[in-house]
């Protein structure tokens, strides 16, 4: 992910309406009350997020843990700050090893309060060009065994996929080697494919940022060659800082050039921008960043499916300014984060 970060009363959403209508077939309106595009009010299990969002907060992520513990230490402030975070949805990303716990308990989860979970596919072989979330799949077939039991744990429950961040703008940038293109591409349109089979669950590939990759048109050969027109769209921003404007109007130049695609917006850490200048590592763990809009659905913007927290606030991009293993929780960078939030 060393890259990703160089690198925004309308009509309802096109996965509000897909939603909408899986929930009015199975009969769960209740009458005289519209019913929500994803599903009804959580009742119980969980706390309904900000923003209207249908997607599942994990009652035991690292921030929900994180608030226990300055609880049990008398740091109620810091508490209360730390639940901008804690109750609100982050994206999970399943374990490249073996991806069905993560799924199966996130699914499980969701379930109770028939909440959308929004899980991150991440294992792609020669991720990240061996910079700081170098690993991944050994090779093409681990790969599409790894996508197989990632999208059959899914089985029929609401779900979002955010399809390899990194993957195809790594393409673009040349950063990934010419030997493992032809290889990259034909795995991504397979696990799009892979993916849809399951009935609700809506894909979306990754296509970086404005930052990154500035001009839209370098994304459509590799975007289409990737499956794009058979996924639910595109995600932007993951693990980025660009504004939601920015995002929203980079989008839209995308999607006229893709024929109409929507796409997703990660708002996880944009509530202030990208960190000014063009320092090296300005992605990197940069100081005095906000949180950004809730996860939602309701965007206002028919192109814009949904904004998405799918960096999970509070986890370190890598070993810079200080900070641990890229993945890793930082309870000091979140408390910034959540401390400098407005929404």
């Amino acid at each position: 992910m060393s890259r990703r970060s160089v690198r925004t009363a309308a009509r309802p959403s096109a996965l509000a309406l897909a939603l909408a209508a899986a929930l009015l077939l199975s009969g769960c309106g209740r009458e005289g009350t519209p019913p929500s595009p994803v599903g009804p009010p959580v009742t119980s299990g969980g706390t309904v997020p900000a923003g209207g969002s249908p997607f599942w907060v994990d009652p035991d992520s690292d921030a929900a843990r994180q608030v226990r513990q300055y609880e049990s230490e008398g740091r109620m402030e810091d508490a209360a700050l730390l639940r901008r975070i804690s109750e609100r949805p982050v994206a999970d990303w399943p374990a490249g090893d073996d991806p069905v716990p993560d799924v199966a308990r996130a699914v499980r989860g969701a379930a109770s309060g028939r909440r959308t979970v929004v899980l991150v596919a991440y294992n792609i072989p020669h991720r990240d060009c061996g910079a700081y979330s170098a690993g991944g799949a050994h090779d093409g077939q681990a790969y599409r065994n790894w996508v197989d039991a990632f999208a059959s744990a899914i089985g029929d429950a609401p779900a979002v996929v955010i399809l390899e961040p990194d993957a195809v703008p790594h393409l673009v940038d040349g950063c990934t080697p010419g030997a493992h293109q032809e290889e990259r591409l034909r795995l991504l349109s397979e696990a799009v494919d892979r993916f849809k089979r399951q009935p609700r669950t809506r894909v979306y590939l990754d296509a970086g940022n404005p930052a990154w990759i500035p001009y839209p048109a370098k994304l459509v050969e590799p975007l289409r060659r990737a499956g794009v027109a058979r996924a639910d769209g595109f995600a932007l921003n993951v693990s980025n800082f660009q504004r939601t404007d920015v995002v929203r109007g980079f989008g839209a130049g995308l999607s006229r050039l893709l024929g109409g695609s929507h796409f997703t917006v990660d708002t996880s850490r944009n509530g202030d921008g990208p960190l000014p200048g063009d320092g090296a590592e300005a992605w990197c763990n940069p100081p005095g960043r906000a949180l950004g809009v809730p996860p939602t659905d309701r965007t206002g913007d028919e192109l814009v499916d949904a904004y998405l927290w799918i960096k999970r606030p509070g986890e370190s991009d890598g070993p810079c300014r200080g900070g641990p293993a890229a993945g890793t929780w930082w309870p000091d960078y979140a408390l910034g984060l959540a401390r400098r939030a407005t929404d």
